[in-house]
């Protein structure tokens, strides 16, 4: 049975070269088709004009060149996009554009599903069934990018692998998304903007220091004291408390980077003032900022949203008793579904009715 061809995007410059060297070229053809996969978006060999044509020819027999494109659009009353990337037969991932003042997000996944089933969120009710490429998780960045210019004229400024999936579970292919995002070629953009969310992995966190990243941490805390935490998140059972501030210590002094906390406020069950000064405790551990996120009502759950006064009596708790830098995040995309935790596919393609 003869063998599928190799996907030229898992590909580096170093490879790209040897294959041109391969197909009778000169080595530097490998670096020209670098900057069209991963500067101009090349979707078709025959687009790479400054190649000869007999190479683009043997470049489409020998290799797979494949974009993952956006086949449906939902757009929000508040501006929010969602956009649903079908991968293969059966298997589709969301993306969102989520426009804010000046900032314009892209909130990307990294797999399809996800393993981890955090009781607020109905992307865990999704088994988990592959981890995208590195090129998949760019082919969204960019199809945001053009939402944001074509329905906000306005460019990209930032993105959160904060969509489908647990991104330090996909280490490798996000690790070499976010390479094609900021490097030459690539896409260009500062480490800075990018912010990849974790659920909590204390030694990829640990992996993520070693490497020294440039990009920002946050993590999906949601609670600050172990038994209450692993009532919402299963992953805290094995990677409780104590490991993930040692992990973030670890991060802190490898990188200098601050660490955000992401806290989904869930009415009557992590919202009161001893639950704030357990997550002020906790986040002493480093240099931090706190976004408190509005929960977001999904099929099948117990959870609801907090009051706001409760909100506005956390939030005051943490700025004015322990001087904490706090940001409240109001909902997004509510209306389609695009909101933080309901990402679950709820789209005609998902669904087999396109």
């Amino acid at each position: 049975m003869a063998s599928s061809p190799t996907d030229i995007r898992t590909l580096d410059t170093e490879g790209l070269k040897d294959v041109a060297v391969q197909l009778g070229q000169p080595a530097f053809r490998g670096k020209q088709i670098a900057e069209w996969l991963w500067t101009k978006g090349a979707s078709r060999f025959e687009d790479m004009t400054n190649l000869p044509q007999a190479f683009r020819a043997s470049l489409a027999a020998e290799y797979l060149l494949s974009p993952i494109r956006a086949e449906e659009e939902q757009v929000s009353r508040d501006g929010t996009v969602k956009c649903a990337f079908p991968i293969e037969t059966g298997k589709v991932v969301e993306g969102v554009l989520i426009p804010a003042k000046e900032r314009m997000t892209a909130c990307i996944s990294s797999q399809v599903g996800c393993s981890l089933s955090c009781a607020f969120c109905a992307t865990g009710k999704l088994k988990l069934m592959r981890n995208l490429t590195a090129g998949e998780i760019v082919d969204q960045v960019r199809h945001i990018a053009e939402l944001a210019e074509r329905h906000h004229d306005h460019r990209l400024t930032n993105i959160v692998y904060m969509g489908m999936g647990e991104p330090l579970l996909n280490y490798r292919n996000v690790l070499e998304s976010v390479d094609r995002i900021t490097g030459t070629p690539g896409l260009g953009m500062s480490p800075k903007r990018i912010t990849v969310s974790t659920a909590g992995i204390s030694k990829m966190i640990r992996k993520l220091g070693d490497d020294e990243v440039r990009f920002n941490l946050a993590l999906s805390l949601h609670a600050a004291q172990d038994e209450k935490r692993n009532q919402i998140m299963e992953i805290n059972e094995t990677n409780d408390l104590a490991s993930l501030r040692d992990a973030l210590v670890y991060f802190h002094e490898k990188t200098g980077s601050r660490v955000t906390f992401e806290y989904i406020l869930l009415g009557g069950f992590n919202d009161d003032i001893e639950d704030a000064r357990d997550l002020a405790r906790f986040a002493s551990c480093v240099p931090c900022k706190v976004n408190l996120i509005e929960y977001n009502p999904i099929d099948g759950a117990a959870f609801q949203k907090a009051d706001p006064e409760r909100t506005d009596a956390f939030c005051a708790f943490l700025e004015e008793k322990f001087n904490m830098v706090v940001n409240v995040r109001r909902s997004r995309g509510e209306d389609i579904d695009a909101a933080c935790g309901q990402l679950a596919n709820k789209n005609k393609l998902a669904s087999g009715a396109a």
